[in-house]
């Protein structure tokens, strides 16, 4: 892994249309102000950011961190709830994984409350519009550098020598 640790923040299905799709859900913000709020909370990680309406493709990115991101923040939309590819792809991963929502999907349709992507996620963060995201990239590189910490030694430890 690089000195500078790489987080990949991925996204689903009809997140291209954030500010116009349902901004009484979703907020008015952009998948594009989404990016730069990420590149700001990542505080110097390299970010690799992606939005696809391909399963296919979201998979493809998913075995594509396996060998190149130290964490990875996945807001599966859609897929999510229905795609048993997409977690199988998810339980390859040796990283930490925190999906991440900007609505409440528990206190939506009953169809929502389930989601396969949970299940092989260090956490879950949703319901909190854009701030979701900027609380997700910090949770996956908190998690992500006490990965990298040599045994016997910690994140409190280092910040102690500083």
């Amino acid at each position: 892994m690089p000195d500078q640790p790489v987080l990949y923040v991925l996204n689903g299905p009809n997140l291209n249309l954030l500010g116009v799709r349902e901004p009484d859900i979703y907020g008015r913000e952009t998948l594009g102000d989404i990016q730069a709020l990420c590149e700001t909370a990542a505080s110097g990680a390299s970010v690799v950011f992606r939005q696809t309406n391909h399963e296919g493709e979201l998979i493809d990115w998913v075995q594509e961190a396996r060998t190149k991101a130290a964490a990875l923040v996945i807001n599966p939309a859609g897929y999510g709830h229905t795609s048993v590819a997409l977690l199988d792809a998810l339980k390859t991963l040796t990283i930490p994984i925190v999906e991440c929502h900007l609505s409440n999907p528990a206190a939506r349709e009953r169809f929502r409350h389930r989601s396969h992507v949970s299940s092989v996620a260090a956490g879950v963060v949703s319901g909190f519009g854009s701030f979701s995201y900027e609380l997700a990239v910090k949770a996956a590189l908190k998690l992500a550098q006490e990965r990298s910490q040599p045994a016997g030694r910690s994140v409190q430890d280092d910040k102690k020598r500083l």
